[in-house]
C-alpha cells in the first residue's frame, strides 16, 4: 500500500499538488548550474517522483489530473493568440503561413513514407502517425523563450509558427483520421467526416464569442482583481466545453486571445494572466513526466527511433525550405528547425483518440511511440530551443537565465516576465 493510500483523497491530492510544485521548482536549482533550460528539469522531476520510479506520487493521483494538460494548452494558446495582431499578420501573414505549412507536412509525408517502406507498417498506421508528426508542443519553447529573456524577430517568427503549427496539426489530423476511418468500415457516412470538422468550427466561433462578450466585461474602470477573474473563469469555461465534445481547446483558445487583442489592443490583461500561469505550467510538465511509464521505452524499438529522428529530420527540412522561400536570414533558416522539436500534450491527447480508430494492437503500438518520443523530444526540446534561441541572437550573450521563485513567477523573481511583443515593421 502507498503512504498516501492512508490519507483522504482531499488531502492526498492537495499534498500532491504541493509536492509537484516544490519538488519542480528544486529542480531548477540542478538545471541553473548545469544550464538546461527549467522545463528539462520539470520533465525529469516527474519522472523520477513518478509511480514508475521512485513513487512519491501514486498512479491513482496522477490518473485524476488529467485536467492539468487542458487547463495549460488553454492558457498557453491565449498567450500565443495575441501574437496574431492584425498589423503583423498583415506584414508577415503570407510568409509566416508558407514556413508552417512546409515544416509542418514535410515531417508528416517524411514520417508516414518512412514508416510504411522502411519498417513496413500498415499504411493506416503510418498516416496517423504522419499527421500526429506535424505537431509542435509550445509550452516548452514559450517557457524557454520566458526564461532567457529571448527577444527580436526570430522570436516573432517563432511564436506565430508554432501558433500556427497546431492549426495545420488539427486540420491534417482531421482529414487523416476521417480516411482512416473509411478505410476500416469500407466506406465513412457524411456525418463521420463532417461533424467532427462542424464540432471544430464552432471552437472557433464560440472563441470569438467569448472575446466580444469578454471585451465588453472589461471596460477601463474595472479592477484588476476582477479583469482576471473574468478571464480565467472563460478560459476555463471555452477550454471545459471544448472537452466535454472531445475538441482540443488549443484552436479555440488560440482564436479567444487573438480576436481579444485585435479588438481590444489590451495587452496589460496579457500580463495579468501571465502572472497566474508558473504554477499550472509546473504542474503541466512535472505530471508529463510522471505520466511516462519506463517500461514502454522497451517497446520503443527501431520503429520508434525512426519516427522520433525522420520527424526531426522533417521539422528542420521544412523550415529551411521555408525560411529559404520567403528570403529569410541565413541565421534563420538555420536555427528555426531546432526550436520545433518540442512534442507533447497535443500529440499524445491526438494519439489516444486514434487509438479509437485502429486495432487494438496496433493502437497500443501508436500510443507506446507517441508516449515514448514526447517525453524524449520534451527532455531534449528545451535545450534544443535554447540552442536555437542563442544561435540565432534572441538571447544576448552574457543573458543569465532567470528562475522561478515561490511566488510562482518562472521568469524573475522581482518582476513579471512578458513576451516580447512583435514589431509591427517585421
Amino acid at each position: 500500500m502507498h503512504w498516501m493510500d492512508r490519507i483522504e483523497t482531499e488531502g492526498a491530492v492537495l499534498l500532491s499538488l504541493g509536492l509537484i510544485l516544490m519538488l519542480g521548482f528544486a529542480s531548477t536549482r540542478v538545471t541553473k548550474k548545469l544550464g538546461l533550460p527549467n522545463v528539462s528539469g520539470y520533465i525529469v522531476c516527474g519522472i523520477l517522483i513518478g509511480p514508475h520510479l521512485i513513487g512519491i506520487i501514486p498512479q491513482r493521483i496522477v490518473d485524476s489530473m488529467g485536467f492539468v494538460s487542458d487547463i495549460a494548452l488553454a492558457f498557453i494558446a491565449f498567450g500565443v493568440g495575441r501574437f496574431f495582431k492584425k498589423e503583423t499578420l498583415q506584414a508577415t501573414g503570407v510568409s509566416v503561413l508558407l514556413i508552417t505549412v512546409l515544416e509542418a507536412i514535410l515531417a508528416g509525408v517524411l514520417v508516414t513514407l518512412s514508416m510504411v517502406y522502411m519498417f513496413h507498417l500498415d499504411w493506416n498506421l503510418a498516416l496517423l502517425l504522419g499527421a500526429i508528426a506535424t505537431a509542435t508542443a509550445p509550452a516548452s519553447t514559450v517557457m524557454t523563450i520566458n526564461q532567457y529573456h529571448a527577444r527580436g524577430e526570430f522570436v516573432d517568427l517563432l511564436l506565430q509558427v508554432v501558433a500556427l503549427d497546431d492549426v495545420v496539426c488539427l486540420l491534417v489530423f482531421s482529414l487523416i483520421s476521417a480516411i482512416v476511418t473509411a478505410n476500416h468500415a469500407g466506406g465513412a457516412s457524411v456525418s463521420e467526416v463532417v461533424i467532427p470538422l462542424l464540432f471544430n468550427l464552432g471552437a472557433i466561433v464560440l472563441g470569438v464569442v467569448f472575446a466580444l462578450v469578454l471585451a465588453k466585461l472589461l471596460p477601463p474602470s474595472r479592477s484588476k482583481d476582477n479583469r482576471l477573474i473574468l478571464a480565467i473563469s472563460m478560459l476555463l469555461c471555452l477550454s471545459g466545453i471544448c472537452a466535454a465534445v472531445q475538441v482540443s481547446p488549443l484552436l479555440s483558445c488560440m482564436v479567444f486571445g487573438a480576436v481579444f487583442i485585435n479588438y481590444t489592443k489590451d495587452k496589460k490583461l496579457f500580463k495579468q494572466v501571465n502572472k497566474f500561469t508558473p504554477p499550472i505550467m509546473i504542474l503541466f510538465f512535472v505530471v508529463s513526466g510522471m505520466k511516462l511509464d519506463l517500461s514502454v521505452l522497451g517497446a520503443f524499438g527501431l520503429v520508434g527511433v525512426g519516427y522520433f529522428l525522420v520527424r526531426i529530420a522533417g521539422k528542420f527540412l521544412g523550415a529551411y525550405l521555408g525560411c529559404l522561400f520567403t528570403h529569410r536570414s541565413r541565421n534563420t533558416r538555420r536555427c528555426l528547425g531546432a526550436a520545433l522539436v518540442p512534442q507533447a500534450g497535443v500529440a499524445i491527447g491526438l494519439a489516444y483518440l486514434a487509438e479509437r480508430i485502429l486495432p487494438p494492437q496496433i493502437g497500443s503500438l501508436l500510443v507506446t511511440i507517441i508516449l515514448a518520443s514526447s517525453v524524449l523530444y520534451e527532455l531534449i526540446g528545451p535545450a534544443s530551443a535554447k540552442f536555437a534561441l542563442f544561435r540565432s541572437g534572441a538571447i544576448k550573450k552574457g543573458e543569465k537565465p532567470v528562475t522561478p521563485s515561490p511566488a510562482g513567477n518562472l521568469a524573475t523573481d522581482t518582476a513579471t516576465p512578458t513576451l516580447h511583443e512583435p514589431r509591427e515593421n517585421l
